[in-house]
């Protein structure tokens, strides 16, 4: 069942600094989130998700209709975060190489030489993952997990910020083919940005396209600070008691639709919640931070669609005791 939590935590009585401002004094991620709600108006939730996925190490996959500031907020975060990033548009004849890189003869040196691809940067905006053909959406499998690719034989490692938000079509739309298992449980979150209200739809049509102001922005961190706070959310604590609730969570999961959440999604979602918490201002995990990101985590996963996924996981969230 969903309710409030009023745990608190409150720093070592020695006077050892807490975890928040451990990771605080490295710099503020919270002017990241200010930046971005200055480009993606009104959609704190889903900034902040992309973001904390990133801190989590994680990657996004976006399900919505065109037009509601996906690539806006993958230039966005790349940009407040001084990272490169690289868009690929996916289509139904897109190959692996065109992803990947491919080795070509050099002359000069009488030798193959690897050119690389456009997953070789920060961010890449994987645009309408499902319209391509498995072959070309697995290109992404190692990638995405291991932040390396093997082509011809060898292995070329990729930034250690290699961050993917990809996006997917809604399924009933033509064209589209269904992202496999493997694939979905290599996005730590899935999410909708949807349609703004109409106090912001309307500034939207009064001052024009936001991804203009997109190109403008100034990085506010940068990428050693974003691997800093990456690894010192380790030190965010989270409780036997939370440990105990997530466990039932992702048991149900598995209750409802076998296998459910793999070892390695519950991994991630662990990772995810201290970073909800940490950008809530604390240095422990309530289960407020669980119930905030768990159906990003698990909805995709039960059914392999963004929107339908997200109402089966408020489904078991009701289910399970909060303790």
């Amino acid at each position: 069942m969903i309710r409030q939590a009023t745990a608190t935590r409150t720093d070592d009585p020695h006077g050892a600094p807490s975890a928040v401002a451990r990771v605080a004094a490295i710099g503020d991620p919270h002017a990241v989130l200010a930046q971005l709600d200055t480009v993606l108006l009104g959609k704190r939730t889903a900034v902040q998700l992309a973001f904390a996925s990133l801190l989590a190490r994680g990657h996004v996959l976006i399900e919505d209709v065109p037009g509601v500031g996906k690539t806006t907020l993958a230039h966005g975060l790349a940009a407040t975060l001084g990272l490169d990033w690289n868009r690929v548009q996916f289509t139904n004849d897109l190959l692996p190489a065109d992803v990947l890189g491919v080795s070509v003869f050099d002359r000069d040196t009488n030798a193959f030489r690897f050119r690389p691809g456009p997953v070789f940067t920060s961010v890449l905006l994987a645009d309408e993952i499902n319209r391509a053909p498995p072959k070309a959406q697995s290109a992404l499998l190692q990638a995405m997990e291991e932040r390396q690719v093997s082509v011809d034989g060898l292995t070329h490692r990729l930034p250690e910020d290699f961050f993917v938000i990809a996006t997917q079509n809604p399924s009933e739309q033509l064209g589209a083919f269904p992202l496999p298992e493997s694939q979905l449980d290599r996005f730590l979150v899935g999410l909708s940005i949807g349609l703004p209200d109409v106090a912001t739809e309307r500034r939207l049509l009064e001052e024009g396209d936001r991804r203009a102001l997109s190109a403008t922005l100034a990085p506010v961190a940068n990428p050693k600070q974003l691997l800093q706070w990456s690894e010192a959310l380790q030190a965010v604590h989270v409780g036997a008691r939370l440990f105990d609730y997530l466990q039932a969570l992702i048991g149900a999961t598995r209750e409802h639709a076998p296998p459910g959440l793999s070892p390695r999604a519950g991994i991630a979602l662990v990772r995810l919640c201290r970073a909800w918490a940490w950008l809530e201002g604390r240095d422990h995990v309530l289960p407020d931070d669980v119930q905030a990101v768990f159906p990003a985590v698990a909805g995709h996963r039960l059914t392999g669609q963004v929107a339908s996924g997200r109402e089966a996981a408020l489904a078991l969230l009701e289910r399970v005791d909060c303790p």
